[in-house]
């Protein structure tokens, strides 16, 4: 099989028609057409991000190698919370009945906001629960807060109940 060294001109329009005049005067020149010229680029950017990939892979490597980057080795101390948290995490039994527990308090928190979202856009129904709220608290304030006796017995009751959660100090 031999290889013909000769090359045919390849045309964009058909041979009937003439060429656009862009592509007429390139066809003239014998030239093919061009691009653009790449715009300049911005030097102070690429330094910028060639240094800061730079950083990340020193600290990738260093990590990887097992020793510590120079921000890790002064490490603040973590939090007095966090310490009690993890104290109390530490001393439950069933883990998984707490973290069954989390989720589904999630969720039925997600459900319940859905619900009271869903039953605000209702036309009169968040005025009447806004009444009915109002009624509560007013009844609720007399029956408890007016007298001395009534109040006591209430301050009472949440220490007995935060003393039953919480249990005996």
């Amino acid at each position: 099989m031999a290889a013909s060294t000769a090359s045919t001109p390849l045309s964009l329009s058909s041979p009937s028609a003439p060429p656009p005049p862009r592509l007429q005067a390139a066809a003239s020149s014998s030239q093919c057409l061009t691009f653009p010229s790449q715009p300049a680029l911005n030097t102070s950017h690429l330094a910028k991000t060639t240094a800061y990939c730079r950083k990340i892979g020193r600290s990738v490597v260093t990590m990887a190698t097992g020793e510590a980057p120079a921000e890790v080795v002064t490490a603040t101390e973590t939090p007095e919370i966090v310490k009690t948290l993890q104290q109390a995490w530490d001393k439950v039994e069933d883990k998984y009945a707490v973290t069954s527990l989390a989720v589904a308090g999630g969720v039925a928190l997600c459900a319940s906001a859905g619900m009271i979202s869903a039953i605000d856009r209702l036309p009169l129904i968040p005025g009447i629960l806004e009444l009915v709220g109002i009624g509560y608290t007013g009844w609720f304030a007399y029956r408890n807060l007016v007298s001395t006796p009534d109040r006591q017995a209430l301050i009472q009751k949440i220490k007995d109940t935060y003393n039953d959660i919480i249990g005996s100090s």
